[in-house]
């Protein structure tokens, strides 16, 4: 069965699906932005939950329990802060992406979505971050993928633009 890939604006902590990734920060105790959203909507046991992580390397994943959200699981994951691309922040996004996805599957998820990894405080171009994630969603789905729905949840109109017309432009 074929994957869908949709783009919505919304907040991703309101989504009725299996998996929401964070865009998280090394310690995964929360922050601003996504992360403090889904942390405060998530309740006190995200954290506590967190806590006994360890933190996580820019470009991995971690998952735990959604605890109060609607969705089932939160998949963290750190996105690398943007130095003009001199110090393989393209390749750490994409990891991002592929270890959520792959974390995702060992879940046995079959909804996702994805918020814009990097692109607030750590400053990575947007249309270069939706570029390498559309690529690397696409890239991992065509391989194989349990997954039927694959949502990137933006907060701005202009986020949302962009993914929409990634995604109707023919796959390379």
């Amino acid at each position: 069965m074929a994957t869908e890939l949709k783009v919505i604006q919304s907040d991703i902590t309101k989504l009725q699906v299996d998996v929401i990734v964070n865009a998280a920060n090394t310690s995964l105790l929360g922050g601003g932005g996504v992360d403090g959203a889904i942390h405060r909507a998530a309740g006190p046991e995200l954290l506590a939950e967190c806590r006994g992580l360890g933190g996580c390397n820019t470009g991995d994943a971690k998952i735990t329990k959604g605890y109060r959200l609607p969705a089932k699981f939160v998949i963290h994951t750190v996105g690398p802060v943007w130095y003009g691309g001199r110090q393989r922040e393209a390749g750490a996004l994409a990891s991002c992406y592929r270890r959520s996805l792959e974390l995702a599957t060992a879940q046995g998820a079959k909804s996702l979505a994805f918020p814009c990894i990097s692109t607030g405080v750590y400053r990575f171009p947007k249309e270069l971050a939706a570029s390498i994630a559309v690529q690397t969603v696409r890239d991992f789905i065509n391989r194989s993928s349990s997954l039927t729905e694959i949502i990137f949840c933006c907060f701005s109109v202009e986020d949302a633009q962009i993914y929409e017309r990634l995604l109707s432009a023919p796959e390379d």
